[in-house]
Formats: C-alpha cells, sequence, structure tokens
C-alpha cells in the first residue's frame, strides 16, 4: 500500500510551490526530518530537500526565479533557498566514496536510493514526492516510525565507523522517536564508544546539548552509562550525578519549569567549580554556557534558605538550576524581579565618611544586612545605615 505525507501547513505555502516550479517536481523530494515529523503529528520546524540537480544548477535556476540562495554547504551539494515564511535546503543526491570516521567524501548521484542508502536510521530516510506527497521507503521506514524503533540502515557498526557522531545521534533519536532500545544498536555504541574520542569537541557539545534538552534523557543517560559510552564524552559523571539528573527531570516537572539543557549538563557534574570550567574548555562551550555551569557548581546545601537572596546575589537563572537540582522549592523567585538597592555611597559620604574604601565596606554590611531581612523598605535601610554609623 502506498504511503502518502499528510497535507500539513508547510507542504502548502507557495514559497515552496515556486521551489518545486523552478527545479521540476520530479526532480526533487521533500527528505528526512520534516517527512518523519509530519508522519508523527509533529511540527516540522526545517524544511530539506533533496534533488537530482547540480548545486551549480540550483543557484542558476534560482537566480532566474528570483529566489534568492546562499551556498551554505556548497562542497557537499548544499545550497539554502531564502523565503521569507521559512528557508529550505536543498541538497545535491550524493553517496558515500570514503569515509573515515569524522568525514566524508562523496560523489554526487542521480539515484534517490543512492541518497537514502547513506542517511544513518531508517527513519531520517523518507522522501516525499511535492506534489504527490507520495512516499519513497527505500528501508523500512515507515514501519520503524509505526514501531518507534530507531534503526541504523545495514549494519550498525559499519554505519558507524563511518560516522562515529552517530553514536551520540543515536541515543538522541532513540529518545526523542523510540520506544526502547535495539540491541544491535546499542552493542556496536558500546563496543565503538572510544571512537568519540577522535571526534570535534563542537560536534559532541552541541549533540549532548540537543540530547539533554529532550523532555526526558535520564534513562538515556543511565543506558549510555552502562554501555560505557557516557564515559567517553563526559568521564566526570559518575552514577550519582546520573540519579542526580533524574531527581531534578522531577522537579522540573512539579515546578512547570521547561527542560533546560545546560542546568541538565549542570546536574551531571560534580560540585566543583575547576570541573565545570575543564568541561566548559572541552566541549568549546560559549562564555556564558561556562560561566553558568561554573556558578551551579558552586551550590552549597544553604541554597534553599533564602532562595530570594540567593537569586539576588547570584541571578535567577543561576539561582533556580541550584534550587532544583538540590531539590529545593523554587516557587518564591518564579515571576520575582530582584528590588534595587536603595542606598548610594554619596549618601553615607554626606554623613561625614570620607570618599573611599571604607564607603564600599558599609555598603557591602548594609546591602548583606538588607538581603538577610529580606528586602526590607528604604526606611529601615536608612536605619541600617545610621547603626553602621554608630558602630564606627
Amino acid at each position: 500500500m502506498t504511503a502518502h505525507l499528510p497535507r500539513a501547513e508547510w507542504t502548502q505555502r507557495a514559497s515552496l510551490a515556486k521551489l518545486v516550479e523552478t527545479l521540476g517536481a520530479d526532480d526533487i523530494r521533500w527528505v528526512g526530518g520534516c517527512v518523519r515529523d509530519t508522519m508523527l503529528d509533529y511540527r516540522a520546524h526545517d524544511i530539506d530537500a533533496a534533488t537530482r540537480h547540480l548545486p551549480a544548477t540550483v543557484i542558476d535556476r534560482c537566480k532566474d526565479a528570483g529566489i534568492r540562495t546562499i551556498p551554505t554547504g556548497i562542497d557537499h551539494g548544499t545550497v539554502t533557498a531564502i523565503f521569507d515564511d521559512g528557508n529550505v535546503e536543498i541538497t545535491t543526491l550524493r553517496r558515500d566514496v570514503a569515509t573515515d570516521g569524522r568525514r566524508a567524501t562523496i560523489a554526487f548521484s542521480h539515484e534517490w536510493k543512492d541518497d537514502a542508502a547513506r542517511r544513518d536510521f531508517t527513519i531520517n530516510a523518507l522522501y516525499a514526492h511535492p506534489e504527490t506527497l507520495e512516499i519513497s521507503d527505500y528501508f523500512g521506514g515507515l514501519a520503524d516510525l509505526s514501531a518507534r524503533r530507531v534503526r541504523f540502515i545495514g549494519d550498525a557498526e559499519t554505519r558507524i565507523q563511518e560516522d562515529h557522531l552517530r553514536i551520540l545521534r543515536y541515543f538522541r533519536f532513540a529518545t526523542r522517536f523510540g520506544d526502547g532500545w535495539d540491541e544491535e544498536a546499542t552493542a556496536a555504541c558500546s563496543a565503538l564508544a572510544p571512537t568519540l574520542k577522535g571526534l570535534s569537541r563542537e560536534r559532541v557539545g552541541w549533540e549532548m546539548q540537543n540530547l539533554l534538552a529532550l523532555p526526558d534523557p535520564s534513562a538515556t543517560i543511565a543506558k549510555m552509562r552502562a554501555l560505557g559510552v557516557l564515559q567517553e564524552v563526559l568521564p566526570e559523571c559518575g552514577r550519582r550525578e546520573v540519579d542526580q539528573l533524574g531527581r531534578l527531570i522531577e522537579a522540573e516537572r512539579a515546578a512547570d519549569i521547561e527542560p533546560d539543557a545546560m542546568r541538565r549538563m549542570a546536574a551531571l557534574l560534580p560540585a566543583v567549580p575547576p570541573v565545570a570550567e575543564a568541561v566548559s574548555a572541552r566541549l568549546r562551550l560559549s562564555r556564558s554556557q561556562r560561566d553558568r555551569l561554573m556558578c551551579v557548581a558552586r551550590r552549597d546545601t544553604r541554597d534553599g534558605d533564602r532562595p530570594r537572596g540567593l537569586a539576588y546575589d547570584v541571578g535567577k537563572d543561576c539561582a533556580l538550576d541550584r534550587l532544583l537540582i538540590a531539590g529545593k522549592d523554587p516557587s518564591l523567585i518564579i515571576g520575582w524581579e530582584a528590588p534595587r538597592f536603595p542606598l548610594k555611597g554619596g549618601e553615607i559620604v554626606a554623613r561625614g565618611v570620607g570618599k573611599g574604601p571604607e564607603v564600599a565596606r558599609i555598603l557591602q554590611r548594609i546591602e548583606k544586612r538588607w538581603v538577610d531581612e529580606q528586602f526590607p523598605p528604604r526606611i529601615r535601610v536608612e536605619e541600617l545605615l545610621d547603626e553602621e554609623l554608630a558602630a564606627r
């Protein structure tokens, strides 16, 4: 029985109709995530197309049709068509010539099945005709989608040896689309886990963030550790931290707080700032991500005693992370905006204290008492100032 793609909103865009007219309906197919997600009745975020045309032909035809393009991955056959309602990545059909686990040497092809055969999982190798919406399924991807099964195309070890990042991609896709584990896949991931050391750290960091951003990756992280995979990318994470991630996710749900990859990464690390800094450097995280991990790593058992004071001291984001990881109630800081400290150094100088470091020390002492007293009004701050000056 022939399967067809449902007529989702994106399939009816005028911009895509223009692209199909430009490249020819028999020479272009919607492929990958947009087809997979639409078949599952998920919202398709990115639209990808495969084409028989060479990249230069795609660019020339689009130019003649008034469609702006960017050669985003021209060496690998990818051109991005720019539209107001969403860009489309158009990639020429390819087949692998040689692979080394990190990158592939490709040749362009004219056959849809050649292109499908080089994809990682069966559920990602579904091609939809742009007009009839008929689906071409070369490796049983539709049956796997129906069974919520994530399976490599062909031999799992061979596919991982072609691109070692597929180990992490398997766990991410199995978490999002699967219902259980494929024994051949997990065995191959375990056997080839040491190959992850040869990958770009940015690619590893990005895949880990994508995995941790899913609704509940706790069972997957535990599985990765049991298979020896997690130790290759995050050796700092022990069983205690894996269990901590599970508790964090429960706390997020209880507080109705959205998943956050960096918060979950912090939960997988011991509360040791130098460890957080080392992991951030190794995974090539951004400065803001590094600062956040280090802030959370400074957590201690007293964080839940004064949640608003903590949020004032370290910022709401870090405070929320610390409270959730510690299993403390974050409700007092959700929707709360920290007040501005109602005292300036000039007021202290006006009371007879000479300009200099003593003014700063008095300000700090009063601000600490103000925070400890849960941000009382201005009149109380004036009393605190009187007390400090009297003590001098």
